[in-house]
């Protein structure tokens, strides 16, 4: 901590963590190909059931497809977050984004089930190369505000997660699986974006190596508090993501089984409800900058129980109103988590973002195996009476530091970018 004055003095001015220099265009471009690449993504899960339907799969496959994508990411999130760390590579965001492309053009071609898992691998390997070095470059961009820089970063993506459902339901169900190859013209669009970003990136990653100004700028609090608040960060993400799956994975087939919707009809459900996450990440961060990020946490988890133990008795209009109330709420929490644990350990951003964006995919991906199994064998509606309790798991919240109340010095200053 001494002589920490004198380093933030020194950094240029406009640097990527000095306040109010908030550099919205880049935002704005990271953003634009985090939609674009999460609306490739979200390709996968939305065409469902084509693919049930066409390669004659159970629910516990269509988990599986859903675990190796999620699972690839999950694994290799974290060991590109701790590489660039120590080795930023600007133009690897562009490399995730080609990783995509090819992923795309198999899953569009897959002859069989085994070719779609690997498809889904492929794809999981662009966004394990994509995730921590974009959340990376938001906080270069942030001018300090890091909430919001992390908000306005995943909104692209939820937003893109939510055009998954329109583009299945308006172009890939009526034209079949090939159609999905026509979108590797928005993956290519979205590799120029990424290239001009690398350009800048690598214009201030002196700021992000081991030689950064930032880097001996640590809160101070004690090991034991920070591995505790990992912990409870990691359940909280447990709840949330795990509960997602049941919605993202598996809401059409519920909606399907209990309300007789169509397939069509069934997406645009989907694509309210991920409307809804999209509008609640927007907001999660700059509130969590305002009123600080326990409070959010604790109202976008625990806040959002009463919900989900009312939508599996519910009919289908309440059923749509609480599905978009507890997308909006729950999203919320995701952009003040990752903010919270990166100011728990100041100067590795790509290694905290790495881990939870590793373990988001991986809850993700686990919970849709596991839901897909007990879907098969008790039922679609028993899945969602059961992830209905998830949200209880909130009041681990209470264990947290309040870092803005309790730890000042740890809050609203740089930290490496």
């Amino acid at each position: 901590m001494k002589g920490s004055h004198k380093e933030v003095n020194e950094i240029p001015r406009g640097a990527s963590g000095s306040e109010g220099h908030t550099r919205f265009k880049v935002l704005g471009a990271i953003s634009f190909s985090h939609f674009m690449n999460d609306t490739i993504q979200s390709l996968i899960f939305a065409i469902y059931p084509l693919f049930k339907s066409k390669f004659q799969l159970s629910f516990a496959q269509i988990g599986m497809i859903t675990l190796s994508y999620q699972l690839t990411a999950s694994l290799l999130q974290p060991i590109v977050g701790l590489y660039t760390d120590h080795r930023p590579k600007p133009y690897s965001l562009a490399f995730g984004m080609g990783c995509t492309l090819i992923g795309l053009v198999v899953l569009g071609t897959a002859p069989n089930y085994t070719a779609l898992l690997v498809a889904a691998m492929i794809v999981g390997t662009g966004s394990s190369i994509f995730h921590p070095e974009s959340s990376r470059v938001a906080r270069m961009a942030s001018g300090g505000r890091h909430g919001l820089a992390q908000s306005i970063f995943q909104v692209g993506g939820n937003m893109g997660t939510a055009m998954g459902p329109l583009l299945a339901a308006s172009v890939v169900i009526p034209r079949g699986q090939s159609s999905v190859a026509w979108f590797s013209l928005v993956a290519l669009l979205a590799l120029s974006v990424l290239w001009k970003v690398g350009k800048w990136y690598s214009s201030h990653r002196t700021l992000t190596g081991r030689s950064s100004p930032y880097q001996g700028l640590h809160p101070e609090l004690p090991t034991h508090t920070v591995i505790l608040s990992i912990l409870v960060l990691l359940i909280l993400m447990f709840s949330k993501f795990f509960y997602l799956a049941s919605l993202s994975s598996y809401y059409t087939f519920y909606l399907i089984h209990r309300f007789h919707l169509s397939v069509q009809s069934a997406q645009l459900h989907l694509f309210v409800f991920l409307f809804a996450v999209a509008s609640g990440t927007l907001f999660g961060g700059p509130i969590g900058d305002r009123i600080g990020r326990k409070r959010v946490i604790w109202g976008s988890i625990l806040g959002v129980a009463p919900f989900t133990l009312a939508l599996p008795h519910a009919d289908l209009t309440w059923t749509s109103i609480f599905a978009f109330i507890i997308g909006l709420i729950l999203a919320s929490a995701f952009s003040a988590i990752l903010v919270f644990a990166q100011e728990l350990i100041p100067g590795k951003v790509g290694t905290v973002s790495g881990l939870f964006f590793g373990f988001a995919f991986g809850m993700a991906g686990v919970g849709a195996a596991v839901l897909g199994r007990l879907a098969d064998q008790h039922g679609i509606e028993f899945v969602y009476h059961l992830c209905a309790y998830l949200p209880l798991l909130g009041i681990m919240t209470a264990f947290l530091p309040d870092i803005r109340r309790t730890y000042p010095a740890a809050v609203d200053r740089p930290t490496s970018t």
